[in-house]
């Protein structure tokens, strides 16, 4: 059994926590307080189905704001703190995990490190010259909001960005935590590392981007979008899943990766990755533009979250259609039981379901739900499939 520290409880930190607390003695640390209390009193911060079960039966799991005891007598100490892309400079914000691994070489630390926040290209090695006596290692993560701690416990490989001997400890640390078997552990240099969390998610952006512009194509011809998108996606080296049209891309990785890939593409030739970024634009722009057509007095945004099954709504596409109407001068309202808030970006937030439906004219839902059936002739959306 081995003594690990987590730091940061979101999507990415808690579930990692999760998971080795089934095996290991974890703790995990945060600076806010609130999360820290809902922990220890067994109560999930985000909405995780896995999460909120395991947390209330693991037994080696307590939270705290303590970094002595956090940084104390550890094997391994996991990084997993927010790195939010800046828009000004074009690099990712990394200064979260530049402060932990200033305070933990200030502690002397023995402990692996292993960086589980997306970073850009280059940073491991970088950081490891600053710091030549800790032992970093880089581990991109690949899990999706609401599901975050099943991808781990069934993950569809491991990358661990180092091909040392510390490497393959990192490797088996985590291949031993999940309950699939046969998971693919790839060792490679922490560079390589870096690109393949930044590729992977700007793929994943990129069959987003083209099914919603096939289907901008067919809502302007008037063509059955789902019709076609059914039959292209039979053809089995395309596939019918992750087709669903939706009003862009969004949430927490897919906007700022593709971002931060494009950034690190300086003085390198390339089309397709600004494209992908671009259409999502596009697309918001075509979106809003339908809803505009309907010629609404007041618009209703039914849910800010990306998807079924998530609490986070951070960066959601839907909130970029809704700045565009906004900007129209049509009055928006907002329908999003996760806020407490009166308003949000200035529109008023209608907590009484019943009261949001009857005054809104048009109601915008990224997502098909039955709750929305009784004022469906209000309903617009894109999703053709039922499904995220």
């Amino acid at each position: 059994m081995s003594n690990i520290t987590v730091v940061g409880t979101g999507y990415v930190g808690l579930s990692n926590a999760m998971m080795f607390a089934d095996q290991h003695q974890v703790i995990a640390l945060d600076i806010d307080p609130r999360r820290v209390e809902l922990l220890q009193s067994k109560i999930s911060p985000i909405q995780d189905e896995y999460i909120e079960k395991y947390l209330k039966r693991v037994a080696h799991f307590e939270a705290t704001l303590d970094q002595a005891i956090a940084y104390t007598a550890r094997d391994f100490i996991i990084i997993a703190t927010p790195t939010n892309y800046d828009e000004e400079t074009n690099y990712f914000d990394t200064s979260s995990i530049e402060k932990v691994i200033q305070d933990l070489d200030a502690a002397q630390t023995q402990a692996i490190i292993i960086i589980k926040s997306t970073i850009p290209v280059g940073f491991t090695q970088t950081i490891r010259q600053q710091y030549p006596h800790l032992n970093i290692v880089f581990s991109p993560e690949f899990l999706r909001e609401g599901k975050a701690l099943y991808d781990n416990l069934y993950p569809s490989r491991i990358v661990i960005g180092d091909r040392s001997v510390t490497g393959q400890k990192v490797g088996e640390l985590f291949k031993q935590a999940a309950l699939k078997q046969d998971v693919d552990v790839l060792l490679m240099d922490a560079t390589e590392a870096e690109a393949v969390k930044l590729f992977s998610n700007t793929y994943l952006a990129m069959r987003v981007a083209y099914f919603n512009e096939l289907d901008t194509y067919c809502e302007s011809r008037s063509l059955n979008s789902k019709d076609i998108i059914q039959a292209v996606g039979l053809d089995p080296r395309i596939g019918t899943h992750y087709n669903n049209p939706s009003f862009g891309y969004g949430g927490y990785c897919l906007p700022k990766d593709t971002k931060q890939l494009l950034a690190n593409y300086q003085a390198v030739p390339q089309n397709l990755i600004g494209a992908i970024i671009q259409s999502n634009t596009t697309r918001k722009d075509f979106i809003a533009e339908q809803i505009l057509q309907l010629k609404p007095q007041v618009v209703g945004i039914y849910r800010l979250v990306m998807k079924q099954g998530s609490d986070n709504f951070r960066e959601s596409a839907i909130q970029g259609i809704m700045k565009r109407i906004k900007a129209k001068g049509v009055e928006v309202i907002v329908y999003e039981p996760n806020l407490i808030d009166a308003h949000f970006f200035n529109s008023e937030v209608v907590q009484d379901f019943e009261c949001f439906k009857q005054r809104a004219d048009v109601i915008i839902a990224n997502r098909s739900v039955s709750e929305l059936n009784d004022v469906i002739d209000k309903v617009y959306t894109r999703d053709l499939f039922g499904e995220n």
